[in-house]
Formats: C-alpha cells, structure tokens, sequence
C-alpha cells in the first residue's frame, strides 16, 4: 500500500460543491457508449420479443395520453374566447352575456380528457414497469447460472467487482432505461407531432417563428455541451481518485498512523480535491447555463408570437384564445425535444450496459461432462493416480505442473511441500476438476476423473483452505453447509471433533450466533476452526487440506492435529503445509519445485537423503546469525 492513509480528509469551505453530474447530464454529458450499438441492440430486442404485445399496448397507450393532453389547450382557447367576446362586449356596450353555462361545459370536457389521459398514462406506466421488471429479473437469473457455468480461469481474469457490477449495476441501468426513457421516448415524439399539427392548425405563420426559433437555441445549446464536455470528464476523473484515496486510506487506517502517513495523506488529498473543485465548478457552472439560454430564447419566441399574433387579432385573422393556446403550445413543444436529446444519450447507456451483460452471457462455460460412471456406481475407497499430468492456468507457455505422476493408495496420509508457486495448491485444485488438465490423466480408483460429473466427483471430496470462507448466518448454518440435511447433533459432534464446541458455547448466542457478512465478530482462528468443522461433518472419502492450520495458535493446532489424526483414519488426505513440523507423521511427502516432484517419500527417509526437503525443514529452525 502507498503512504496515502484512511485518515478523514479535511475538506476546504469553498470545496463543499456537488461533485456528481450536472442538471443537465443527459444532453450529451458522459455516459459509456456501446462498442457495437446494433448488435447489443438486436440482442436486447430478443429479450423484448415474448413482451412484444404488451410493449404494443404501451406505446398505443402513451400517444392515446399525449394525445389527450396535447388537445386540450385549443379546448380551452374556446372557452377564452367565450370569455373575452363577452367582456368586449360589454366593454363596448354591444351588448351580449358570458355564456358560463358553455364555459363550464368545455371545463368539464377538459376535465374529461385529463383525467382519460393520466389514466392511460398510469395503465402504460403499470404495463411498463412490469416488461422492465421482468427483462431484468430474467437477466439477473441468466447472470447467475452462467456464473454457475463459468470456468475457474474466468474468474482468474476478472475480479470481483466487475463480476457484481454486471449483474447490479448494468441490469439496474437497463430496468430504469426500459421503464423511464422508452415511455418518455414515445410520448416525447407523440409530443412533437401532435402539438405542431395543432400548432399549424392554429396559424401556419407562428408555426413557422416558433420552428425558425428553435434551431438558435439547439446551436448555443451544442456550443455549451462542447466547452463543457472536457469539464465533465475531467471532474469524473477526479472524483474517481479522491474517492479511491479515501477508500484506501480507510482501508489502511492502521497503517497510515503507525508510519505517520497523514500529512502526506492530506496532502495527497488536497492536491486531488484541488483538481476536482476546479473541474466540478466549471462544468456545473456551464451546464447551468442551459436553462436560461433556452428560457432566453424562449422568451425571445414569446415576444415575436405574440407581436404577430396580436397583429392579426387586431385584423380579424386570430383570436385571443388561438394566441393563448399557441403560446401553450409553443411552451409544450420545446420540452419534449430537450427530452429527446436526453432519451438518446440515456438509451446510449441502456445498451452499453446490456452490451456488457450480454458480453458476460457469451463468455465461454466449462466444457460440458460425459458421463460414463457416477459415484453411486461404485464403492469408492480413495486410490488416486496422477499420470504425466500437464498444466497451464492460460496458455501452454505458462506450465504450472510440467509432469506430474504419483500413486497414493486408499487411507494414505499424503503431505505437498515445496516453495511458494511450485504448483501446491494448483495440484489439488485439478483433482477436483476445478481445471482441466492440458494432457495427462488423474485417476480415482482406477476410473478417470473426466468420466464424472464435475458435481458428483466433488461430493465425495472435502476441502478445508486457508482462505476461510463463511457466510452471513448462524455458525450452526455455516458448518452444516458441509452437509446440508445434517441434524442439530451431527453438527454439534463435527464441531467437537474440530475442537470447535468449547469456544461456540462461550458465544452469545452460542450456536446460533449470527456471523456478519465478513465474519469479522469472530477471529480467523476461530473461522479456520469451523471450516475444518464443515469439511468433517462432510464425512468424505477424499480430504484437501491447504494450511488449514495456519491461522490458528500452536495449542489449537496440536488440538486439531489429533483430531484430524482420527479423521483421517481410512481416508485419503492431501495435506499442504508450510510449517513442516506438521506433516512428519505423513504416509508420502511430495516435495514440489517448480511443477514437478524433485523428491518423495516419508519423513525419515526425505531426511536421510539430505536433499531439497531436508534443505527445506531445517530452514524453519535455523537461528539467523547475530
């Protein structure tokens, strides 16, 4: 870790702006693009088919509401025009009353086609949020199989968090997009049609004002959208490092203040925070520009229509009404296309995101088993034979186990040694098919490990690593994992064989104590313990222990060394150790260098040759020289 610390950064007054995206994002700001729009694009519509009469229903009824709505200011010109012809009239004194008997009429029809509208627009909305819902369930339940079907060496590759980000943040970026923009998208479109036949219907002049007007705003909008962009991206970037710097910091608190970080910490911190405060404020500041370029504009539109407008009430060629609701609809017409423009950057979004799902969904999956024998076919003693086994994680540049053979008999006590990388754990991992092997053959009890299922071979083997893992449940729960239709008292008799029992009863809430999701409320000699517990209750044939001891005291592990003396009794152990004080006892001790065996044999005849295992085990008892 770098001298960059946890510590909380103190943060200068004027720095307190927002450091997300600005008011307007959408136009244009940001927003991963999809490398092959189309393609993504054709598969997300797969997705849509089976929903394709449902989508129909949305989109007939999100025009039916537009359309309603978009109706409903030239309704109301007549009632203003009632209105006024009855004021001049009085005004003048022509005579004439206020029909309010009409007007009230015409409210109510308004009312009407309001209240039509918003239910269609809730029926299109309920309709959507179930496609949408449903596309994305159906996705998250693809994601989780294929994970399921994934190789190890997938994962080898890929780290955690891009994993995760698939199937949270990618899925939840498509629902949204699905249930808001393709509606929005619709009605916005529905929106602009409808309001500029009604706007032409009204007077083709206006008509012509309000569309000449609206080209002035798009270009200083685009100029805006250009001189901010590096803005936007720059304030993005430097988000990402101050955000980072904290998390790590946080990370390594105890570090940073044992080596007196927190100066440079801060100072690190400020410099970052510096960067970001100038890149925020003149990116938000530009993008706020937006609003009142377009309202400028506006306005300027406002006065040109209403100049006009009032020049041909004055000659007879227009009412009061018709200027009222064609300044209504100059008003609805410029929204929806600053909508549109956003609609299409978030769509942009929607299929970079599925395109990252779909990339996950295409990667290619474990090749699949032929099985010709199961474990219920036999009655499984533990003989297991590599033959010139052969290995590479990526390519076969890379050998990790060059030429491996061994023959281990049922019930043996087999120890792996050797230096760190000389394939140890490797080994073990290709015995239960967590990889296949690039040529040779393993053997369990003469039958070859690709003749079962990878999920059968895997039942009769227990493994115990030195990387705990446990689960946000009870420890009861977490040590019947090894065995999941295990009762009360076969848990509680594995954990007293794990020397368990003892610390679980001086807990809480004992046995049903809750592990939080990182079990951080116990310690790792105790997480060590109640894996070993699980992987006895697992009652196999086969056991793999990779330092299953290496988290826990000396007292603890002679306590456990006797109790797994008694449960290896008649079953086949893969032992990996580095304290090799542990392994004397062992049947055969392989001593692994670089992938291959450079010796064999048990404890006292490896000593007697004086060679790499003997090197090996008096390394951990010399006394380094004054």
């Amino acid at each position: 870790m770098s001298q960059e610390s946890n510590v909380t950064p103190k943060v200068p007054q004027r720095q307190r702006g927002p450091m997300g995206g600005g008011p307007m994002g959408g136009m244009g700001m940001g927003g991963e693009k999809a490398k092959n729009f189309k393609g993504s694009l054709k598969k997300l519509m797969s997705y849509l088919a089976p929903f394709r009469i449902q989508i129909f229903v949305v989109i007939v009824f999100a025009a039916i509401s537009t359309v309603f709505t978009i109706v409903g200011p030239k309704i109301l010109a007549k009632a203003t025009d009632e209105l006024t012809s009855g004021i001049m009239g009085k005004i003048t004194g022509k005579g004439g009353e206020i029909d309010f008997s009409y007007i009230a009429t015409i409210m109510l029809w308004l009312v009407f086609l309001y209240v039509i509208s918003a239910i269609f627009s809730y029926m299109q909305g309920h309709l959507m949020s179930g496609v949408s819902t449903n596309i994305a369930y159906n996705l998250r339940n693809a994601i989780m199989k294929k994970m399921n079907k994934l190789p190890f060496s997938y994962y080898n590759k890929t780290s955690h968090g891009e994993v995760l980000s698939r199937i949270t943040n990618d899925v939840d970026t498509l629902n949204m997009t699905l249930n808001q923009s393709i509606t929005q998208l619709i009605t916005s479109v529905t929106s602009v049609l409808g309001v500029l036949i009604m706007m032409l219907s009204i007077s083709w002049k206006l008509t012509i004002i309000a569309v000449l007007i609206l080209p002035l705003s798009v270009l200083l909008i685009i100029g805006v959208v250009k001189k901010s962009q590096k803005y936007f991206k720059g304030q993005q970037k430097y988000l990402g490092r101050v955000n980072g710097h904290i998390e790590e910091m946080y990370g390594g608190h105890l570090v940073v203040k044992a080596f007196n970080g927190e100066e440079k910490s801060l100072e690190k911190f400020d410099q970052e925070n510096e960067k970001l405060y100038e890149s925020a404020w003149k990116s938000n500041f530009l993008s706020g520009l937006m609003m009142p370029i377009m309202n400028f504009v506006g306005n300027l539109g406002y006065v040109l229509i209403c100049i006009v407008g009032a020049s041909m009430a004055a000659g007879g060629t227009m009412t009061i009404g018709g200027i009222q609701a064609f300044i209504q609809y100059v008003r609805s017409f410029t929204q929806p296309i600053s909508q549109i423009a956003n609609i299409s950057n978030q769509i942009q979004q929607m299929v970079a995101a599925a395109e990252r799902v779909f990339e996950f969904l295409d990667e290619n999956e474990e090749s699949k088993d032929v099985v010709k024998v199961t474990m219920d076919d036999i009655d499984l003693k533990g003989d297991v034979t590599f033959d010139h086994v052969r290995f590479g994680y990526e390519d076969t540049d890379q050998i990790v186990i060059k030429d491996f053979s061994v023959k281990v008999k049922a019930g043996q006590k087999v120890a792996i040694v050797g230096p760190t990388g000389a394939g140890k754990t490797t080994l073990v991992k290709l015995l239960m098919r967590f990889h296949d092997i690039n040529s040779g053959d393993i053997y369990v009890d003469g039958y070859n490990t690709k003749d079962f299922s990878r999920s059968d071979l895997r039942t009769e083997f227990g493994m115990v690593l030195q990387d705990t893992w446990l689960y946000n449940g009870t420890i009861m729960d977490n040590i019947r994992y090894g065995k999941l239709d295990a009762t009360d008292e076969e848990v509680i008799k594995a954990a007293k064989a794990a020397q368990v029992d003892h610390f679980v009863r001086t807990l809480p809430d004992g046995y049903q104590m809750v592990l939080n999701e990182e079990a951080s409320n116990i310690s790792q000699g105790q997480k060590q313990l109640l894996t070993i517990a699980r992987a006895i209750l697992a009652d196999s044939k086969i056991l793999i222990l990779d330092e299953a001891t290496s988290s826990v005291d000396t007292r603890t592990e002679v306590l456990i060394q006797k109790a797994m003396d008694n449960l290896m009794k008649g079953r086949t152990s893969f032992i990996i150790a580095h304290r090799l004080s542990t392994i004397r006892n062992a049947d055969i001790i392989l001593c692994m260098k670089d992938g291959d065996i450079v010796e064999q044999g048990n404890h006292d005849e490896l000593m007697k040759l004086g060679g790499f295992y003997a090197n090996l085990y008096n390394s951990q008892f010399e006394k380094l020289p004054a």
